[in-house]
């Protein structure tokens, strides 16, 4: 069934548009006529004599809010093609460019004014532009959004890249995790909040009515972080099963028809989904304080639960197999591996029979071929999961996180996503990294320093 939520980033924008309407008619500046859609040239000089306006920071307050109001309600006004002009004025003309960076030091080294003075001269007059919305009714969410699309126009202009870096210590701070609320979204949450939860999911795309309560059921939590300036808005969310030991195939996992099981007798708790929400909010980690907040809430309403793990995917593992067995030949497999592809291999040998085997449609689905393949692709996956890179992180981004978090990589789990996308992304295969929190601080200590903590099992499938 098809869900109705395709209006969601619609209501948000309109939002945004009301709140700044209103606080822009507090003001008692007259801004004069309206920008065009599109910002055409002659455009411009009008939107920098705003622009400064706002900079210069003249009047009260209320002064003050209108005109950042004003300014926000103008770009909010702009047809797409206005508004990358519009943060393309802001990156260009407002940034602090290298050599203007090295000419401020050198007058404040002559001068005698303290160092703080010289942080507030270092910072962009962009970013000092966008302080101003943290006192706007919408602001706050409206720099996240403007910084999302800078992020977007930094792929291709490197000055629109640099602001929105330059934005990210300005939002960390404004995005303190100590100023976030921990929020259970369940059957009875607002219809707007679980509409966000649809369209927001980034790892297990929710398809019907059934398939939301279930995801919400007595069984199941979901818990998201909010920030008191967007209380509509969830900044990350992370959905939980409560089992009976390791979850090993999410097909299962998230089968609306299964019975709901007794949430007091469960006694592992599977992280099985987290999504982060905004855009913008690029590079602000949240996820490690979600996790550790929702584990310590859990072990408080539920004593029985004594684990906490996850059932991940493993997004880049299929490209690695694949190029290991492209770019290494019948070195990718051991002497045995290549034995034993004898019973179901025609003319191809070694890693060409793999890579035809795995060519073949439905391959899993025959005993003989599965039976052949599972001992390959599982030491394979493991030696992926347990080899850093050159500067010590693992090499699959979902495991840089949760090892980064404090986990351990405790079990592979075949054939445990046999969606589509399962088998785009690694193969079926998945992963279950294990959160003991009384090791967490001990296990970030030895990731942090290039050593990839793994179970006995996981280390035993690398040797084949």
């Amino acid at each position: 069934m098809a869900l109705p939520f395709s209006n969601t980033v619609d209501r948000t924008l309109e939002r945004l548009r009301t709140a700044f309407v209103d606080t822009a008619r507090g003001a008692r500046e007259v801004v004069g006529a309206p920008l065009r859609p599109d910002l055409p040239d002659d455009d411009v000089p009008r939107l920098k004599s705003r622009i400064d306006a706002c900079l210069a920071g003249k009047g009260g307050e209320t002064a003050r809010r209108g005109r950042a109001a004003e300014l926000g309600q103008a770009y909010l006004s702009l047809s797409p093609a206005g508004r990358r002009k519009f943060l393309l004025t802001l990156a260009h003309d407002y940034g602090l460019p290298r050599e203007a960076a090295m000419a401020t030091v050198d007058r404040w080294r002559t001068s005698k004014e303290p160092a703080r003075a010289l942080r507030r001269a270092l910072e962009p007059p962009a970013v000092r532009l966008l302080r101003e919305f943290v006192g706007v009714p919408q602001g706050v969410k409206f720099v996240v959004d403007l910084r999302a699309e800078l992020l977007a126009l930094g792929r291709s202009d490197a000055a629109a890249r640099a602001l929105s870096e330059d934005l990210r210590p300005l939002l960390g701070d404004w995005f303190d995790v100590g100023f976030l609320d921990l929020v259970r979204i369940d059957w009875q949450s607002p219809a707007s909040l679980l509409e966000k939860l649809v369209a927001y999911e980034a790892v297990h795309a929710i398809r019907s009515w059934r398939d939301i309560k279930n995801r919400l059921d007595s069984d199941r939590r979901c818990f998201a972080f909010f920030h008191p300036r967007m209380p509509e808005e969830p900044l990350i969310f992370v959905e939980v099963a409560l089992v009976a030991g390791l979850a090993g195939n999410v097909q299962r996992l998230l089968d609306a028809r299964a019975e709901t099981s007794d949430p007091g007798e469960a006694n592992t708790a599977i992280f099985y989904s987290i999504s982060n929400c905004q855009q913008g909010l690029a590079g602000i980690s949240f996820g490690n304080f979600l996790i550790k907040r929702v584990a310590d809430q859990l072990a408080k309403e539920l004593p029985k639960i004594k684990e906490f793990a996850t059932l991940s995917p493993l997004p880049g593992l299929r490209q690695h197999i694949d190029s290991r067995l492209k770019s290494e030949g019948d070195d990718a497999l051991t002497a045995s591996e290549i034995a034993s592809l004898a019973p179901v291999i025609g003319e191809a040998r070694g890693a060409a029979a793999v890579r035809k085997l795995l060519d073949r449609p439905n391959w899993w689905e025959v005993p003989a071929i599965d039976k052949a393949l599972r001992p390959i692709l599982s030491r394979l996956a493991a030696q992926y999961l347990t080899t850093a890179d050159d500067k010590g992180r693992a090499l699959d981004r979902v495991a840089h996180f949760h090892l980064g978090n404090g986990a351990i990589v405790e079990r592979l789990n075949w054939l445990a996503d046999t969606s589509a996308n399962g088998f785009k992304q690694s193969y079926a295969m998945m992963v279950n990294y294990r959160y003991k929190l009384a090791d967490v601080d001990a296990n970030h200590e030895a990731y942090s320093n290039g050593r990839i903590v793994a179970s006995r099992e996981v280390r035993a499938l690398t040797k084949g």
